[in-house]
């Protein structure tokens, strides 16, 4: 024990000089300090990570000049050694036209739970429109005592609110139910994002509107060219979802439904309409080609289940996973876990292949219908593994395995709403995989 301290004291006082020496300010005596701290240490420095004596911190070139001159006015860009997180498409299904496709989250590169506004998942029918918001119109019509024509200036008067939700699209995980499709987590799970999304509660404008009685649902229409529309039950209308405007600080990107798009919180991605020009209220539900030949799922007996609204409980680990490698020694297990339902309660993890679990740390805050971000601790020695996470909710719902869902689901064909247990394998080459078979 003592000898550890000591090891710590020493690593303490070198990574304190370390930082000093060579550096403008440098002073010889400290450097000479250094040198005997590190002759101590011997080669317990170099186990610990630590620099070897002859090591010197040497005076960068960016210490030695000016920066780049500072523009009057511009829009900041990430770093240029950042060039390669980026969205991209799906490497599955291979489209040859650039109109309808999904561009995916690199969840991997993703620095804590919120997802930067040119890396959030995109989902698109026809293209991206180039909407001007000085001519935008949102409608509010059908069984309303007072039909209701807004302009964006309209909007953007009524008070706002803020708030932190993920956004998932229900085809998330859809190539890789019962065999190895994609590598990298970004092709497994990218349909994913989470932000800060801004907007005016769509319970504030149907109360101005004046909702009937007999409105039960409300068709809620894109202004793109597939006029893709879905049906919303007018209790989610009234209970959270919002007609958001903003994300993460700034306006909505053209391809996240800029000028304005719906919003529902917990559910499937595409009933948060984008584009949004109108909400029409009726009685029931219209039965759209989205309703019907998309967006459902396939059940036993020949059965379709519609209006599978909720994304139940899920995780996924993105480091280590598809594409990466390790070495032996301590790895930090890093991940997502979210719910449609309600907050994280916790995660668990397992390093082989499912039959035990430990509970991982969860990094607050964890917030309603909100990614949260797990970590675990673990020393890999070198074997052949498997590794996977299982979330819990606030409801108590446990992550079911592929397995579980086939119990109750039909998985063949287009079969969405994918939120089982996903593993990533482990070689001895310290080569990482997709495991889901």
């Amino acid at each position: 024990m003592q000898t550890d301290k000591k090891l710590a004291d020493i690593a303490g006082l070198v990574k304190s000089e370390l930082q000093q020496s060579q550096s403008i300010t440098h002073d010889p005596g400290r450097r000479s300090m250094l040198t005997r701290s590190l002759a101590v240490a011997g080669t317990a420095a170099v186990s610990t990570g630590l620099a070897s004596a002859s090591t010197e911190l040497p005076i960068p070139e960016s210490n030695k000049s000016l920066g780049r001159a500072i523009p009057e006015a511009t829009y900041g860009m990430p770093s240029k050694y950042e060039a390669h997180v980026q969205r991209r498409r799906t490497d599955v299904f291979v489209n040859k036209q650039n109109f309808s496709d999904w561009s995916m989250t690199p969840l991997h590169q993703q620095q804590g739970t919120i997802t930067p506004n040119g890396l959030i998942f995109e989902r698109h029918h026809a293209g991206i429109p180039d909407i001007d918001p000085e001519q935008h119109r949102f409608a509010i019509h059908g069984l309303v005592e007072q039909p209701l024509v807004f302009s964006m200036s309209d909007l953007m008067k009524y008070p706002s609110v803020t708030r932190f939700h993920f956004m998932e699209c229900s085809g998330n995980g859809l190539t890789d139910w019962l065999e190895v499709k994609s590598k990298t987590v970004q092709q497994t799970h990218g349909l994913l994002s989470c932000a800060q999304w801004t907007g005016v509660p769509v319970s504030t404008l149907l109360d101005e509107a004046g909702v009937l009685p007999t409105a039960k649902w409300a068709l809620a229409e894109g202004g793109d060219g597939a006029a893709h529309a879905r049906s919303i039950p007018i209790e989610k209308l009234l209970d959270d979802a919002l007609l958001v405007y903003a994300s993460n600080g700034e306006m909505l990107r053209p391809e996240n439904g800029y000028p304005l798009r719906m919003f529902t919180p917990g559910w499937e991605g595409n009933t948060s309409v984008k584009w949004l020009r109108r909400l029409k209220l009726g009685e029931e539900p219209w039965h759209l080609r989205s309703e019907t030949a998309r967006y459902t799922d396939p059940m036993p007996e020949g059965k379709w289940r519609q209006f599978s609204f909720e994304m139940e409980a899920k995780s996924v680990i993105t480091t280590p996973s598809g594409g990466m490698n390790i070495k032996p020694g301590p790895v930090e297990i890093m991940g997502f876990a979210w719910s449609g339902n309600g907050k994280i309660s916790n995660v668990d993890v397992s390093m082989d292949g499912g039959r035990n679990w430990q509970e991982a740390q969860l990094e607050e805050p964890v917030l309603d219908k909100c990614l949260a971000r797990f970590r675990y601790r673990w020393n890999w020695d070198g074997n052949p593994v498997q590794i996977a996470s299982r979330a819990v909710d606030s409801t108590g719902y446990v992550q079911p395995t592929v397995e579980d869902l086939k119990q109750t689901r039909a998985i063949t064909g287009f079969v969405q709403h994918h939120n089982g247990i996903f593993p990533w394998s482990i070689n001895e080459a310290g080569e990482v995989n997709n495991a889901i078979a």
